[in-house]
């Protein structure tokens, strides 16, 4: 089993890897959630309880694995809020967590059209069927070599499956990539088929395993 690649911006060695797989909310796509704070506000809710509900398995999984589309869940959302806060509320917290804009870390992404220069890059991502539409609209349609999306595969991450099939779409052995992704279940996940993980919390982790050092800008994440 590999151990997660160094991140003190040391050069790995030219063999380490040849496919990166990389997981893509929160180390490369963001939501801005301001507009269902304000609202959860106005309501007398605690922040963080929309996206709670939202991102609860018995709701977010079958959005992610393709079940249901985002206007079903929506409709999910809205209906475990109703008792709280009445339909009209409730029905404008659903909305605005199904409709939160979202913005792309420049400075990951940069990172990530470098590393794509050397290897190929496939995007490993819990996302619903809209996947490849949203990375169009931030500008990203082109930044992978492939795209696995769960819901499109009937898989999600932490599932092995979805990694042997962003492996076989890379064309490299399992034990030949480097995975990153912001949960540390999915990284466990990733070591346990052989491949090297990098838990991301900010861009300067990859820096290091990269092999790029720590001459790429701004280290903050976000």
């Amino acid at each position: 089993m590999h151990t997660p690649a160094p991140t003190t911006g040391a050069r790995p060695p030219a063999t380490a890897y040849d496919a990166v797989l990389c997981d893509l909310d929160n180390v490369v796509r963001y939501y801005d959630l301001t507009r269902v704070t304000a609202l959860e506000q106005a309501a007398g809710l605690p922040e963080g309880t929309t996206a709670g509900l939202a991102y609860d398995p018995g709701l977010d999984l079958p959005l992610l694995l393709g079940r249901i589309t985002p206007e079903e869940w929506a409709e999910a959302i809205t209906a475990g809020l109703t008792d709280r806060v009445g339909p009209e509320r409730a029905r404008e917290l659903g909305r605005a967590m199904a409709e939160a804009p979202s913005r792309a870390d420049e400075t990951v992404v940069a990172l990530l059209r470098r590393v794509r220069e050397r290897v190929p890059l496939v995007l490993v991502t819990n996302a619903t069927l809209r996947l490849h539409d949203d990375l169009a609209a931030l500008g990203l349609g082109d930044l992978a070599d492939h795209v696995v999306g769960s819901a499109h595969e009937g898989v999600a991450k932490p599932d092995p499956a979805i990694y042997r099939i962003a492996a076989a779409r890379a064309g490299v052995r399992v034990d030949r990539c480097l995975f990153v992704d912001d949960r540390q279940e999915n990284v466990d996940a990733a070591l346990a088929l052989g491949m090297t993980g990098v838990l991301f919390r900010e861009p300067a982790d990859l820096h290091g395993p990269f092999g790029f050092g720590r001459t790429d800008g701004r280290t903050g994440g976000g």
